[in-house]
């Protein structure tokens, strides 16, 4: 059994609009979509089971970059949008929030019966994760939410959650099934947290093999333990700041976007007519499909896609996120019928940010580009749960300098 990482949060309260989750499930579902086409559905599993990744995925959707409540929101949208496709897409989500984490069982048993594969087994998995997280560490942090991701091949990632009432944080686990042996023989590949008193031994004799797997870990140097752990912590403060960003990545997006024209890249044609707007946002969505892994160690760069809901950095483009949302559904369905071109620009004008970023040296104010975003707002249908974007009265003069 292999644990991919922890994601220490903020906790936040409060519910997504109806207009930011309608979009979310729709672009949700094209990404995954998309990435089923291009490497397959393990590697949707290992995406979703790297919270670095699973953070910038959900930052790109237009949820706060950095809070609790983008677990919640993505996973809900995913399953709202997988399942009813689950045949053709060969994906099931299981769970969820509260009282949803715990239909899990029963809807394991149900997709292995239309499957074939071993519900007994996927439930244990199901139920194991739960108890290693919630009981077997004891890290102050109390499950509430927990996700069962599983392919029609039999593998799996689990992403759960646990709240800390005493610090005003969350922790979001992340499990995954590739190269598992046992549970028994180090459960986790890392644990990690800030010390609550002792690991104690469970109880429970359903659970011996947790106890023997923590055993285990407490007698392997801790090195060796953290060695391809993965662990974001994310800030308390709400606002995007320069500290949270890769600049030189951020800085050549902006100037492959804004600077240069689509149509002076062969490879863009498909992409001919489309704004620099929408092409900051579908670079981005572009990154969070085809980049890898490394590129994901600051998810605050991927609300520069859509903004956040809260208006962090900006309000959420509306009318740029239906054009993002339309290039992409446009692209799955000529792709579905043999024609990947507008697809392939995508992956094309991922390619062009990152060759940029080569000899790309940052010039710029990152709050210059959150007020130029914010000024504009109105222009692009801008939205947060306040209400929508005004027109500036006096609008200011906005000089960017990227290089």
């Amino acid at each position: 059994m292999k644990r991919s990482g922890t994601a220490d949060l903020p906790l936040h309260y409060g519910k997504v609009p109806p207009w930011l989750y309608e979009r979310m499930s729709v672009l949700g579902l094209s990404i995954i979509e998309v990435i089923l086409m291009d490497y397959g559905k393990d590697e949707v599993l290992r995406r979703l089971a790297d919270p670095f990744w699973f953070q910038s995925f959900g930052a790109v959707m237009g949820m706060d970059w950095h809070s609790s409540g983008i677990t919640t929101s993505v996973m809900g949208a995913l399953k709202r949008s997988i399942n009813p496709n689950s045949q053709s897409l060969g994906l099931y989500i299981c769970g969820g929030k509260g009282k949803f984490s715990r239909e899990t069982p029963s809807e394991l048993i149900k997709i292995a019966d239309k499957t074939g594969l071993n519900g007994t087994d996927l439930v244990r998995a199901s139920k194991l994760s739960a108890k290693v997280d919630n009981t077997a560490i004891q890290d102050g942090y109390q499950l509430y939410l927990h996700n069962f991701i599983l392919s029609d091949n039999g593998n799996w990632s689990v992403i759960q959650q646990g709240m800390h009432e005493s610090d005003g944080t969350a922790r979001r686990y992340h499990w995954h099934s590739e190269n598992i042996t046992s549970f028994v023989e180090q459960p986790h590949t890392g644990i990690n947290g800030v010390s609550r008193g002792k690991i104690l031994n469970l109880t429970d004799t359903e659970a011996s093999g947790n106890r023997k797997g923590i055993l285990d870990i407490s007698h392997t140097d801790s090195a060796e333990v953290m060695k391809d752990f993965a662990r974001l912590i994310l800030p308390a403060h709400h606002d995007v700041q320069a500290s949270d960003v890769d600049l030189k990545r951020l800085g050549a997006l902006l100037y492959v976007t804004r600077e240069q024209q689509p149509q002076n890249f062969e490879d863009l044609l498909m992409l001919e007519g489309v704004g620099p707007r929408t092409m900051q946002s579908l670079a981005l969505v572009s990154e969070v499909i085809h980049g890898a892994p490394s590129r994901f160690a600051d998810p605050a760069r991927f609300s520069f896609a859509h903004g956040g809901k809260d208006g962090h950095p900006f309000p959420v483009p509306v009318n740029t996120y239906d054009e993002s949302i339309s290039i992409l559904r446009r692209g799955i369905e000529k792709s579905k019928l043999g024609n990947s071109d507008k697809l392939n620009s995508l992956n094309k004008l991922h390619q062009i940010v990152t060759a940029a970023e080569k000899d790309f040296t940052p010039d710029f104010d990152i709050q210059q580009v959150i007020e130029e975003e914010r000024q504009n707002s109105w222009r692009f249908g801008g939205k947060t749960v306040f209400g929508d974007a005004q027109k500036p009265s006096t609008p200011k003069s906005i000089q960017l300098s990227l290089f």
